[in-house]
C-alpha cells in the first residue's frame, strides 16, 4: 500500500513540473520580443585633401550594416546635399566614394573647393553622417623670394631664399648646378622652402636654384651662385640670418624651428624651453643645420616659449618663438544605444576632450538637432529628449569639431511598444565603440499576465502654482494587489508629445509635477501598475498654471561699466511689468575668481559700486522687489575692473655671474593680487658701482634677461620691476654681483673630478662627486658612463651644477663599472673610475633623500661655503610652506651685498618615486608653492658664491594644512545581499587625493539619477568604513547611487551615480506574521492567467493530500511493529489502575506543580501589543545634524519603565550598519546612546507565563532567566541552547554608532522578547532566529562573546520542569569582575555620558529574593501598554528618550 502511494505521488509531481515548465516557457516566448540594434557604422571616412588643379581627385566613404538593403551613400559640399544626376565631371563610384574626373579651380571659380560630408542611409532604419573633410585645390606657384647670390665663409652658415605659396612648400626641391641637391643634417631646407647651408665647405660653392613641380606645371626660380671664402680671423659681429617664427602645429605632427647664426669667432647654439636648457633626446629632439631644432611626434607637453641663444666668447644673442599644440577632438564617453517607452524622457551623454576645447552639436539622421523646449542640450554636450514619441526612433549623433578635426560617433534609439519589457540586459554594440543600454530611471512594462488595476479614482490638482502643479488621487476600485506604483503622464494642450513621471515609492498617491510654464493649460491622466503591469488610465484632467503677474518682471537694459580699477557703474530701467509699485532692488553680484554671491539693496535705477579688486571679472544682476516679493531676475551682466600698474615687485629674483662678461637675471611674477592686469613685460635697470643706472626691456612671458658686454672684475646692480599697459610697477631690492676678473681657461679639456663615491641599492647606483680641484678651467657639464664589466654600455650627461645622480633601471645582484669625467666644448677630461655591485633582490631598499646625507666626506672645494643654518619650515595653507634661515658667512644685519646665491630643495616620500626639487633665490627666505596638502615635506639649502658651493644645510620638516578632498571616492560597486534581495551592499575605496583623514562618507541615493542633490536620501558612515548596508528597498526598482568624502575640512566631490536594479521578485521563505499564520501569498507565478491557477491549485493540493496520507499509513505501520512487550505490559497496567480511561499522554493533561508564587495576585501582561514586536533597528554612524544628539541619561534615569520599553524595541542588526529607504523618508534619524545609568533602586520584573498547552513553549522557557545561571534557549535548535547571561554592560560593550529608528517593519520579524529577559541579560546577546545577536556591533573581523560560551549541557535536573521553577532558588549575585577568554575589541562611546559614575564592569540585574533569605510573596503588577500602532510608539519613545 504504501509502494502504490510512493509511485502515484511521484507521478503527480512530475505532471506538474511538466506543467509548470511548458506554462513557463510560453511566457518566455511572449516577453522576449524585442527589437535588436541595428550595426550600422561608417569604416572609411573622408580625409582632408589637397587636390591638383586639372588632375583627378578622390574622397573616400564607406559604410558597414547587417540590414539587407546596403545602405545608399550621398554627399553635401558646404552643408548641401550635392545633385549629381547630370554631373558628368563629378560622380559617387559603387563603394560610396565622390570622384573627380579634373577638378576646376580659377580665381573667380572654385566649384570643387569647400567642405565635404557623406550620409549613409538605410530605408526604414535611419541615416548617419561622417566626419568632414577639407578639398583644398593647389594655387599657381608664385614666388615671393628667390635666391639671391652670396659668399659664404669655410666653416659658417649661409641661407638661399625660395618662398613660395604656402600649400606649395611640400613641392619644393633645390638643384645645384642643375643637377637635384640632397639634403642632410647639414643642408637643409626650412619650413618657408628656404635652404641652409652650414658648416660651409668648398664643395659647397656652385650654381643653386628651387623649382615647384608635381602641380600641373613646373615652375623655375632664378639662379644664384654662391662663393666660399676662407675665414680671415677678424672678429665679426654676431647676427642672426633666420630666427625663429612662432608655429602652431596638431600633437603627432613634426616642426622645424629655424635659427641659424653668423658671426667670428663662431658662434655655439643652444635652445632653452621656458627657463630651462633643452636637450636632444633619442632622436624626438635634434638640432639640425647648426643650429635649427626639430622636434618629432609632437605632444601637448611640448607646447610653450623656444629660446634660441647664440652664443660666442664675445657676447650673446636671444630670439623668441612660441610652439601652440592643438590636440584634436577625442571622445572620453561616447552616446549609447537606448531601450526606451514613449512619453519617457532620456538622456544621450557625450563626452568629449581637445585642446582648443571642442565644440559639440547633435545630428538625427542627418539632419541637425535644433535645441527646443522638448530637445535640450544639458551639461554642455549632453542631448536630452523629453516626452519621446515614435517618431523620435532614429539614429543620433554626436559630432566634435576644433580647429585640429573633427569626429563623430552613432547611437540608435529604440522606442518599444507598451506592452514589451526594457531589456534587463544589454543588447549587441551598435557600433565597436558604442554601449548600449536601458533607459535610466525607466522601469519595464511586462505583457499582462493577471488582473491588472483600474483606473486611479479622483484624480484632483491640490495645488497649482505658476511653475509646479501637485496631483493627488484616490487608490483604484480594483488594484488586484497591494503595493501599487502610479505614473503621470502629461502633456501640454496643443501638443501630441506626453511626459511621463513615475511616483518615488509603492502606495505613494500624490506627485508634484515641476518645471511648467506659467500661464499654461495642461492635460493629466493617472495609470496604476501592479505585478501583472500596467492598468487602466483614468480620465483626463485639464488644468492650467497661474500666471506671473504678481511680481515684477526683469528690469531691462542693465548696464555695468567700469570707471576705474576698483568700481563699477551700473544703470537699469524700470521693469515692464511692474505689478504695482516697485519698492526696492537687489543688486546680486559676484566676484568670479571667488564665486560667491553677495547682495547689496538699492532705492534708485542706478549703483556706483566701490571697493573692487583691480583687474577682475565681476557679475551682476538686478531683481526688482514689490508688495508681493521679489520679482524676476535679469540675465547676468559681465564685466572686468580696469588694469592697473603692478602693486607688488617680481619675486624670488636671483643674479648668477656666468663669466667676464655676462651675468643672468632669473625672477617670478609678482602675486596674482599684485599684478592688476596682464603683465606685458618687465623693466631691468642696472648700473656700474655708483653710476647712473640704464634699463632694459623684455617681453611678459620672459622670465629671464642675459645681461652682457658687461666689464670685468666690475660691480653691477639690478633690480627688475613689472609692466602693464598702465605702466611700471615698483621694483625689487638692488642686487649686487661681479663678473670674473678673468674667464675661465676653454683651451684645454678640465681636469679629473677630486672625488666619485657610489651607494648601490637594488636597482638603482647613486653616484656623487666633486669637481676638479683646478677649478680654472671651464667645466660645461659632467659625463656619466657605466655598464656591467665596462662603462661604455650608456653614457649620460649632467649639468655642470650638478653633484650627483641616480642610474635607474639597472639588474638586482650585477657587477657594474661607472666612470665619470667631465667636458667642456674642446673634449672630455681624464675619466675616474669605480665600480659597484647592486643589492639582492631580497635587501631592503634605501631612500634616496638618506643617501644623499651619506656619512661619506667629499673633497672640499678650496675655501668652502659654510652652510646655511637655523633653516626652518613654517606652513603657511594646505599648499604653501615658507622656509626661511640664517647665514653664518654675512654681517649680524644678514644682508646679501655680494652675488652670493642660495638653493633651496625639497622632497616628500609619498609616492616613493617622487623626484627632489630645487630653485634659486636670493633671499634669505623663499616660500614654497604647489605643494600636495598634508604631506610632509623636507627641505634643505645651500649657498653658492662664485665658484664656491657649501654642503646641504641641516633639514627642516613640514606638513602642509589639510584642505577639502580633491576627488571622490572610487570603485564604487552595489551588489544585493544574499537571500536578501531587498537589501544591497555598497562597496568604495578612499578617494585618491583625500588631502586629510577621511573621516565619514555620505551615501546619496535615489531612484531619479536626475534629481537635485537635496532630493536624494542621505546615509552618513564614519571614515574607517568602506562598505554600508541598505534595506528594505523596493523590488525591481532601478536605484542610483553616489559617494561624497569629507575631511576635518569639508566635503569633497561626489562620485559619478552607479546604477542598480533590485531583483524582481523575493525568493525568501514568508516570515511568521503577528499573529503567528503566515501572509497571504500568491502560490504560482505572478505571469500564469487565471485559468491556469485554478488547475495548477488542485494538482498541488492533490499532491500534497496524497503525501500525507502515504506519510500517516507509513508511520502507524511503523510505530504499531515497534511496539514491545514490556510496553503493553505497562499499558495492560495503566487500564487496571484507571479503569476504561485510555491516558494517552498529551501534554494538555499536565498540570504544573503548584508553587509559592500566588498566581491570581500576580498579573502578568506583555509590555507591548505590537503586532510587530521586532521593528527595524538599524546603524548610522554620523549623526545628520548636531540637534540629533541628545544625552541618553536624561530621559531614562527617572523613568525606568521607558528604559525598559527602549529595550523591548531592539531589532535586527546585520555585520554591517543598514537603513531603509522608507523609514529614511518617514523621518530623520536620531540619536540612540548605549548608558551607563541605572536606577539605584531595584528592580523587579515579570514574565507573562504560558500554559503547557502553547505551541512556543519551549521558546518561553528559553526567554527566561535563572536566578542561578541566567541561559536562554535558542529557538531555531533542536534541544536547549544555554547561554551565559553574566557578561556585564560596560563601556566595552557600547554600540559605537547611532541606532536610528526605521518606520518600516522588517522583513524578518523575532518572535517577541519579554522586558525581564532583557533586563537580566544584556542586549548585545539576546539570539535572534538566525543566531545573531541583537545591539551587537561584532562584525567580521571583530571577536564576539558568543564564541566563548560554555558547552551546550543542562544546568538543572529540574531546569526544564516549568517556566517559573528557578525562582525558587535564591539568585547569586554576578562577579563585579567577570573574566573573559576573548577580550572584545574597545571602542569609544560618540558623547560622554552624564548619568551618576558607575564601575564599567558592574552588572545591574534585576531578580526577586537577595542572596541566603527569602521574602514573602510580593505583588507584582505590569501595566498594560497602550493600544496604538507599533509605528506611533516607537516614534513616542525615542522622542520622550531624547
Amino acid at each position: 500500500m504504501a509502494e502504490r502511494g510512493a509511485l502515484s505521488l511521484l507521478s503527480l509531481l512530475c505532471l506538474t513540473f511538466l506543467y509548470t515548465e511548458t506554462t513557463a516557457a510560453k511566457h518566455v516566448d511572449k516577453g522576449s520580443a524585442v527589437q535588436p540594434f541595428s550595426p550600422f557604422w561608417f569604416t572609411v571616412e573622408p580625409q582632408d585633401t589637397l587636390a591638383i588643379r586639372g588632375n583627378s581627385a578622390f574622397l573616400n566613404c564607406s559604410a558597414h550594416s547587417d540590414a539587407a538593403t546596403p545602405a545608399h551613400i550621398e554627399w553635401k559640399k558646404d552643408g548641401t546635399f550635392m545633385s549629381l544626376v547630370s554631373d558628368e565631371r563629378r560622380k559617387i563610384l559603387p563603394n560610396g566614394t565622390l570622384f573627380f574626373t579634373h577638378v576646376v579651380h580659377s580665381k573667380h571659380n572654385k566649384p570643387d573647393e569647400g567642405t565635404y560630408q557623406c550620409v549613409a542611409t538605410i530605408e526604414n532604419l535611419g541615416s548617419i553622417s561622417s566626419r568632414t573633410a577639407r578639398l583644398s585645390v593647389a594655387g599657381m606657384p608664385r614666388f615671393a623670394s628667390q635666391p639671391l647670390p652670396a659668399t659664404a665663409r669655410l666653416g659658417d652658415s649661409q641661407v638661399m631664399a625660395c618662398e613660395v605659396n604656402s600649400d606649395l612648400v611640400a613641392f619644393i626641391r633645390w638643384e645645384k648646378d642643375r643637377q637635384p641637391l640632397e639634403l642632410s643634417t647639414r643642408l637643409i631646407q626650412l619650413p618657408s622652402g628656404a635652404l641652409v647651408i652650414s658648416n660651409a665647405s668648398e664643395t659647397d660653392a656652385g650654381t643653386y636654384r628651387c623649382l615647384v613641380e608635381n602641380v600641373g606645371s613646373s615652375k623655375l626660380s632664378d639662379e644664384a651662385e654662391l662663393q666660399t671664402v676662407p675665414e680671415t680671423g677678424e672678429e665679426r659681429k654676431l647676427e642672426f640670418l633666420v630666427q625663429p617664427v612662432s608655429v602652431t602645429k596638431v600633437t603627432d605632427a613634426s616642426v622645424l624651428l629655424p635659427c641659424v647664426a653668423t658671426g667670428y669667432p663662431a658662434p655655439r647654439i643652444s635652445w632653452m624651453f621656458g627657463d630651462k636648457l633643452l636637450e636632444e633626446s633619442d632622436g624626438r629632439v635634434e638640432v639640425l643645420g647648426g643650429g635649427s631644432l626639430q622636434i618629432s611626434n609632437l605632444t601637448e607637453a611640448d607646447a610653450g616659449i623656444y629660446t634660441c641663444v647664440a652664443d660666442n666668447s664675445n657676447t650673446t644673442i636671444e630670439a623668441q618663438a612660441q610652439l601652440t599644440v592643438q590636440v584634436p577632438p577625442q571622445f572620453v564617453k561616447r552616446p549609447a544605444n537606448v531601450y526606451a517607452h514613449e512619453s519617457m524622457d532620456i538622456i544621450f551623454e557625450c563626452d568629449v576632450s581637445g585642446s582648443p576645447a571642442p565644440t559639440v552639436k547633435w545630428v538625427k539622421n542627418g539632419d541637425a538637432v535644433i535645441p527646443s523646449d522638448y530637445f535640450k542640450i544639458i551639461e554642455d554636450h549632453n542631448l536630452q529628449i523629453l516626452g519621446l514619441v515614435k517618431s523620435d526612433e532614429g539614429f543620433y549623433q554626436c559630432l566634435a569639431e576644433n580647429d585640429a578635426g573633427n569626429i563623430q560617433s552613432s547611437a540608435q534609439l529604440i522606442i518599444l511598444d507598451p506592452v514589451v519589457a526594457l531589456p534587463s540586459f544589454p543588447p549587441p554594440s551598435l557600433t565597436p565603440n558604442t554601449t548600449d543600454h536601458v533607459t535610466p530611471g525607466s522601469r519595464g512594462v511586462g505583457s499582462p499576465a493577471g488582473p491588472t488595476p483600474s483606473a486611479p479614482r479622483d484624480v484632483v490638482a491640490s495645488l497649482v502654482s505658476t511653475r509646479f502643479i501637485k496631483l493627488t488621487w484616490r487608490q483604484p476600485a480594483e488594484p488586484h494587489g497591494d503595493e501599487l506604483t502610479y505614473s503621470i503622464f502629461y502633456s501640454q494642450e496643443g501638443t501630441s508629445r506626453e511626459r511621463v513621471v513615475n511616483t518615488s515609492r509603492p502606495g505613494e498617491m500624490q506627485v508634484t509635477i515641476q518645471n511648467l510654464m506659467p500661464d499654461t493649460k495642461y492635460r493629466f491622466r493617472v495609470v496604476a501598475h501592479n505585478s501583472n503591469g500596467q492598468g487602466e488610465s483614468s480620465a483626463a484632467l485639464k488644468v492650467a498654471t497661474q500666471a506671473e503677474v504678481q511680481v515684477p518682471g526683469p528690469a531691462p537694459n542693465l548696464q555695468a561699466v567700469s570707471n576705474t580699477p576698483t568700481s563699477v557703474s551700473l544703470s537699469w530701467d524700470k521693469p515692464l511689468t511692474g505689478n504695482g509699485e516697485i519698492l526696492s532692488y537687489k543688486l546680486y553680484y559676484t566676484d568670479k575668481s571667488v564665486g560667491k554671491e553677495q547682495d547689496i539693496d538699492i532705492d534708485g535705477q542706478s549703483y556706483s559700486m566701490a571697493g573692487l579688486k583691480k583687474n577682475t571679472e565681476y557679475s551682476f544682476r538686478v531683481v526688482a522687489n514689490n508688495r508681493h516679493g521679489p520679482g524676476v531676475s535679469t540675465e547676468d551682466v559681465v564685466v572686468r575692473t580696469l588694469s592697473d600698474v603692478p602693486s607688488a615687485p617680481p619675486q624670488n629674483l636671483t643674479i648668477e655671474v656666468q663669466n667676464s662678461k655676462s651675468i643672468m637675471l632669473r625672477w617670478q611674477p609678482p602675486p596674482l593680487s599684485g599684478q592688476n592686469g596682464k603683465i606685458t613685460g618687465y623693466k631691468i635697470r642696472y648700473r656700474k658701482g655708483s653710476r647712473r643706472s640704464e634699463s632694459e626691456t623684455t617681453e611678459g612671458t620672459q622670465l629671464y634677461k642675459l645681461m652682457d658686454g658687461l666689464e670685468h672684475g666690475t660691480e653691477y646692480s639690478f633690480r627688475v620691476s613689472a609692466m602693464t599697459v598702465n605702466g611700471t610697477g615698483p621694483a625689487t631690492e638692488w642686487m649686487t654681483a661681479e663678473t670674473f676678473e678673468s674667464d675661465l681657461d676653454e683651451s684645454r679639456v678640465p681636469d679629473q673630478p677630486s672625488s666619485l663615491h657610489v651607494r648601490p641599492l637594488v636597482n638603482s647606483i647613486v653616484v656623487s662627486w666633486t669637481p676638479p680641484e683646478n677649478q680654472d678651467i671651464m667645466v660645461r657639464g659632467y659625463a656619466i658612463g657605466y655598464g656591467i664589466g665596462s662603462p661604455h654600455a650608456q653614457t649620460i650627461k649632467v649639468d655642470y651644477k650638478q653633484r650627483y645622480f641616480t642610474i635607474e633601471n639597472l639588474d638586482p645582484s650585477s657587477h657594474y663599472v661607472i666612470t665619470l669625467k667631465a667636458f667642456n666644448n674642446v673634449g672630455e677630461g681624464i675619466p675616474v673610475y669605480e665600480s659597484a655591485v647592486t643589492r639582492a633582490q631580497s635587501d631592503p631598499d634605501v631612500d634616496l633623500y638618506d643617501l644623499l646625507h651619506a656619512p661619506y666626506t667629499p673633497v672640499p672645494d678650496p675655501l668652502p661655503m659654510m652652510p646655511p643654518v637655523g633653516v626652518q619650515a613654517s606652513v603657511l595653507s594646505h599648499d604653501t610652506i615658507k622656509v626661511t634661515w640664517a647665514d653664518n658667512s654675512l654681517p649680524k644685519s644678514q644682508k646679501v651685498t655680494d652675488n652670493r646665491y642660495y638653493t633651496v630643495r625639497w622632497k616628500t616620500n609619498i609616492p616613493a618615486n617622487t623626484k627632489v626639487k630645487m630653485v634659486n633665490t636670493t633671499n634669505l627666505s623663499y616660500t614654497v608653492p604647489d605643494l600636495k596638502p598634508n604631506t610632509l615635506y623636507e627641505f634643505s639649502v645651500m649657498v653658492t658664491k662664485g665658484r664656491r658651493v657649501s654642503t646641504w644645510s641641516m633639514t627642516a620638516q613640514g606638513t602642509t594644512f589639510e584642505t577639502t578632498p580633491s576627488s571622490a571616492p572610487k570603485d564604487v560597486t552595489v551588489v544585493s545581499k544574499e537571500n536578501k534581495p531587498r537589501t544591497i551592499i555598497v562597496n568604495w575605496q578612499p578617494p585618491s587625493e583625500a588631502n586629510g583623514k577621511i573621516t565619514g562618507y555620505i551615501i546619496y541615493y535615489s531612484t531619479d539619477v536626475n534629481a537635485v542633490v537635496h532630493d536624494w536620501v542621505i546615509e552618513p558612515v564614519v571614515g574607517n568604513r568602506l562598505t554600508h548596508q541598505i534595506q528594505e528597498l523596493t523590488l525591481d526598482t532601478t536605484y542610483y547611487f553616489k559617494i561624497q568624502a569629507r575631511n576635518s575640512k569639508g566635503m569633497g566631490p561626489m562620485s559619478e551615480p552607479v546604477q542598480f536594479r533590485t531583483p524582481k521578485t523575493s525568493n525568501l521563505t514568508p516570515k511568521m506574521g503577528p499573529s503567528g499564520n503566515q501572509p497571504p501569498r500568491d502560490p504560482v507565478p505572478p505571469r500564469i492567467k487565471d485559468g491556469e491557477n485554478h488547475i495548477l491549485v488542485i494538482v498541488i493540493i492533490i499532491s500534497v493530500g496524497a503525501f500525507t496520507i502515504i506519510v500517516v499509513v507509513v508511520g502507524a505501520f511503523l510505530c504499531t511493529r515497534r511496539t514491545t512487550s514490556h510496553q503493553k505490559k505497562k499499558r495492560a497496567a495503566s487500564k487496571s489502575s484507571n479503569g476504561s480511561h485510555k491516558y494517552k499522554g498529551n501534554s494538555k493533561d499536565l498540570k504544573p506543580p503548584d508553587l509559592w508564587i500566588h498566581h491570581e495576585r500576580l498579573e502578568l501582561k506583555p509590555m507591548d501589543k505590537s503586532p510587530d514586536p521586532n521593528p527595524v533597528m538599524t546603524e548610522t554612524p554620523i549623526p545628520r545634524t548636531s540637534q540629533d544628539i541628545t544625552p541618553a541619561d536624561s530621559g531614562l534615569e527617572s523613568n525606568p519603565h521607558l528604559q525598559q520599553r527602549r529595550n523591548s524595541y531592539r531589532g535586527h542588526e546585520s555585520e554591517d550598519s543598514m537603513s531603509t529607504l522608507a523609514g529614511r523618508r518617514g523621518m530623520r534619524p536620531k540619536m540612540m546612546m548605549p548608558f551607563d545609568a541605572q536606577p539605584p533602586q531595584p528592580v523587579i520584573s515579570a514574565h507573562p507565563i504560558h500554559s503547557l498547552d502553547n505551541h512556543h513553549h519551549y521558546y518561553n522557557m528559553g526567554s527566561l532567566s535563572s536566578a542561578t545561571r541566567s541561559y536562554l534557549y535558542h529557538q531555531g535548535s533542536g534541544y536547549p541552547r544555554p547561554h551565559t547571561c553574566t557578561t556585564p554592560i560596560s563601556h566595552l560593550d557600547r554600540v559605537d554608532s547611532t541606532e536610528s529608528v526605521r518606520n518600516t517593519p522588517s522583513s524578518e520579524p523575532a518572535p517577541p522578547a519579554t522586558a525581564s529577559s532583557q533586563a537580566s541579560c544584556p542586549s548585545e546577546i539576546l539570539a535572534d532566529p538566525e543566531g545573531s545577536y541583537h545591539g551587537s556591533t561584532t562584525t567580521e573581523e571583530e571577536p564576539s562573546y558568543s564564541s566563548n560560551l560554555p558547552p551546550l549541557r543542562s544546568a538543572h535536573p529540574h531546569a526544564h520542569a516549568h517556566p517559573l521553577k528557578s525562582f525558587a532558588v535564591p539568585a547569586i549575585p554576578a562577579s563585579s569582575h567577570p573574566s573573559y577568554e576573548s577580550p572584545a575589541l574597545p571602542s569609544t562611546p560618540l558623547l560622554t555620558q552624564t548619568g551618576p559614575p558607575t564601575h564599567p564592569h558592574v552588572v545591574k540585574t534585576a531578580s526577586i529574593g537577595t542572596l541566603g533569605r527569602t521574602r514573602t510573596p510580593m505583588v507584582v503588577t505590569v501595566p498594560n501598554a497602550p493600544d496604538v500602532p507599533e509605528t506611533s510608539k516607537m516614534l513616542e519613545d525615542v522622542d520622550s528618550f531624547h
